[in-house]
């Protein structure tokens, strides 16, 4: 009988240290767990915080380097697959004269070429996104 008082014991003290812990919460780390993750906002009235995350959605215009960074930079960073390094002028000089120019490069990018999806996995890029970020790349 001995054992049997030993073994439940053991499961009665976590028990018990558990109960001390979970009381010794206070009422504001249980507001701050509850707390609603967003607001519901209806059309017509009044809602905070919503100028700020339709801006970073898209209300701005990217640039070239955070295109370049964002979706360039793996594969014309380091030539993957034979894909022109940027700043290799040379190498997109070379491209431009095959492809008629800066137009028949973006064309090539905007159709895919080679293992480059098209618009090089900037599916929402525009067209004149694309050209600049081509341009500041190739120093063309």
């Amino acid at each position: 009988m001995n054992l049997m008082k030993k073994m439940l014991a053991v499961p009665a003290a976590v028990l018990a240290l558990w109960a001390v812990t979970a009381q010794a919460t206070t009422d504001e780390a249980i507001a701050e767990r509850l707390k609603p993750v967003g607001d519901v906002c209806i059309m017509g009235e009044e809602c905070k915080g919503v100028e700020t995350v339709a801006a970073s959605a898209g209300g701005g215009a990217r640039t070239a380097d955070d295109i370049i960074a964002k979706h360039c930079n793996a594969c014309h960073g380091s030539g993957v697959l034979g894909a022109p390094k940027i700043g290799d002028t040379a190498a997109w000089k070379d491209r431009a004269d095959h492809q008629g120019g800066l137009d028949g490069i973006l064309a090539a990018a905007i159709s895919g070429i080679n293992a480059m999806p098209p618009k090089g996995t900037c599916a929402d890029c525009s067209d004149d996104e694309l050209r600049e970020a081509i341009k500041k790349m190739s120093g063309l």
